[in-house]
């Protein structure tokens, strides 16, 4: 007479949890370089004050300010969110540096925002360069791109 048996093996159980743990091990990455990607996402909203500070200064004096206080703006380290720790001018360009609560790949990382104008006509609107990012036709940008994160954490505006 046979016995039947009910349940898995030990065998079977650990086959299941090594599948389990390669998946995981896949996931895992691609789950971090979304939550980094997110956050670059929303920390670029804290420019925006910086942006029309800059573009004022750009409006009246036809020159982009050398620095925060230059753009009428708190010092870089005072100028802070979730997952910035600092916001830096510097000849127009606008640099966020990551700290504070943000992913561990981001860390210690910049994102430059960078003006775009065109020389001859001081009257046309100034256009903002995310990153890696392609600078308009007819534009030039000024500032230094101190962009350091990867194509992969960049948002899709800031890819070139």
């Amino acid at each position: 007479m046979a016995i039947l048996r009910k349940g898995f093996t030990a065998i079977e159980l650990m086959v299941i949890l090594l599948v389990v743990a390669i998946l995981a091990a896949i996931a895992v990455p691609n789950y971090s370089e979304q939550i980094a990607s997110a956050q670059i996402s929303q920390s670029i909203t804290l420019a925006d004050m910086a942006k029309s500070a800059v573009a004022a200064q750009y409006a009246l004096n036809h020159s982009f300010p050398s620095d925060n206080a230059a753009a009428g703006i708190p010092p870089a380290n005072f100028i802070v969110s979730n997952y910035v720790s600092a916001l830096t001018v510097e000849n127009g360009a606008i640099t966020l540096t990551f700290g504070n609560q943000a992913n561990g790949r981001i860390k210690g990382k910049f994102l430059t925002l960078r003006p775009a104008f065109v020389p001859a006509y001081p009257q046309v609107p100034i256009a903002w360069i995310c990153g890696m990012a392609n600078v308009p036709g007819n534009m030039t940008a000024t500032g230094v791109n101190k962009t350091n994160l990867t194509v992969a954490e960049l948002p899709f505006a800031c890819r070139a």
